[in-house]
């Protein structure tokens, strides 16, 4: 593919949440330079220019942003397909008709399990109501609704559950997706990962739901990495179909690769297009030739792509290893070592969870404030 059709805009870091799951970045002060209104505008035209069709404005919590509305406005002038990824934290009546006005396409909101007390504890604020409440709003101004739970060993025993509030609600899609050990959730993973019957059980829930709902509700399912024989392809192939602009304008071929030796990229200092074509961020793991074996002589090179450059640096200090999930990897046993501890019966060693810091205060300067608004 030779232009990306779909751009994740990392609005802000900033978040009212604690989840221990996060994949943000574990150093979020680097970030407190947001891009201002007019950089985002910039970047979204020339995201047009260059061939995205799809917009997805997340974080952290977009709702943080004073401008989240002038910058979905652009962004469906430009005829691009909007969704926005939030807590709902933030999403009043009022600011929900506005972002219905200026054209957003889609909301997905994302809750931590399907009852107050757990839903949460693991969000580290009060906010179960809130985020229920902010999907009736969705349905009742007429946008399709996702209701996205991360699961992990903490609330994977209640996807019934969660399947039954997702009907209540009334989404018209759930993604039931297993925690990626990234950023914070790296620092968490031994506490996160489920075990195997915990996995076998939840796959067994989640084929009977699909069934049943298949003409109401679609239901995404994502097992862990860590218990697939392959690996899942990084973002359809390294640069190939996304790409993602963090608060401070780099730009990325996922949102996780800002943890790799990789020389940067930004939007502040060249164009959308020269980056996405010429950057070494983005041509470093691009097509097959940077393969080590057994890559280069797998059949699957194409299919998974030697599978994720960013787990492949986590898990073994060099960004251009086989991922180790895959069971031909000379590193597979970094792999099979976590699972044996997550499924060891006495749980003898497994640490608490760290949550992530809060952090909503907007960064000093003019950082994302809208043209003309005074910050009180």
């Amino acid at each position: 593919m030779d232009s990306p059709f779909g751009l994740l805009a990392e609005l802000t870091y900033r978040c009212p949440l604690a989840c221990p799951y996060c994949s943000n970045p574990l150093n979020l002060a680097d970030y407190g330079d947001e891009l201002t209104t007019e950089e985002w505008l910039r970047v979204l035209t020339e995201a047009g220019g260059l061939g995205v069709l799809q917009c997805h404005l997340s974080g952290g919590e977009p709702l943080l942003r004073r401008d989240l509305v002038a910058i979905v406005a652009h962004a469906h002038d430009l005829g691009l397909y909007t969704n926005l990824i939030t807590s709902a934290l933030g999403f009043s009546g009022t600011r929900a008709k506005e972002l219905r006005a200026a054209g957003l396409d889609h909301v997905q909101v994302s809750i931590q399990a399907d009852e107050p007390a757990m839903s949460d504890r693991i969000a580290g604020v009060p906010s179960f109501r809130r985020k229920v409440e902010a999907m009736g709003v969705v349905k009742e101004l007429g946008w399709p609704l996702t209701m996205n739970v991360v699961l992990h060993r903490y609330n994977i025993d209640r996807v019934a559950e969660v399947l039954a509030l997702a009907e209540e609600v009334g989404a018209d899609r759930v993604e039931l997706a297993n925690t990626q050990y990234y950023g914070w959730a790296w620092r968490n993973r031994a506490a996160l990962l489920p075990s195997r019957s915990q996995l076998e059980a939840a796959e067994g829930v989640v084929r009977a739901a699909s069934e049943r709902l298949r003409d109401r509700m679609a239901i995404i399912y994502v097992i862990p990495d860590y218990y697939s024989r392959y690996p899942k392809p990084c973002m359809g192939g390294w640069a190939s179909r996304q790409l993602t602009v963090t608060p401070n304008g780099d730009v990325l071929p996922c949102p996780a690769a800002q943890s790799l030796p990789l020389p940067r990229a930004s939007v502040r200092e060249d164009s959308l297009e020269r980056i996405w074509t010429d950057a070494p961020v983005m041509n470093a793991f691009r097509g097959t030739d940077w393969m080590p074996e057994p890559c280069r002589g797998c059949p699957r090179r194409e299919v998974d792509f030697g599978g994720c450059r960013c787990q492949a640096f986590q898990l073994t200090g060099d960004a251009a290893r086989t991922d180790p999930v895959c069971h031909l990897s000379p590193d597979h046993e970094l792999v099979t070592r976590a699972v044996e501890a997550a499924n060891s019966p006495s749980g003898k060693g497994r640490p608490p969870l760290v949550p992530r810091p809060h952090q909503v205060r907007r960064p000093a300067g003019q950082a994302g404030r809208p043209p003309n608004t005074r910050v009180g």
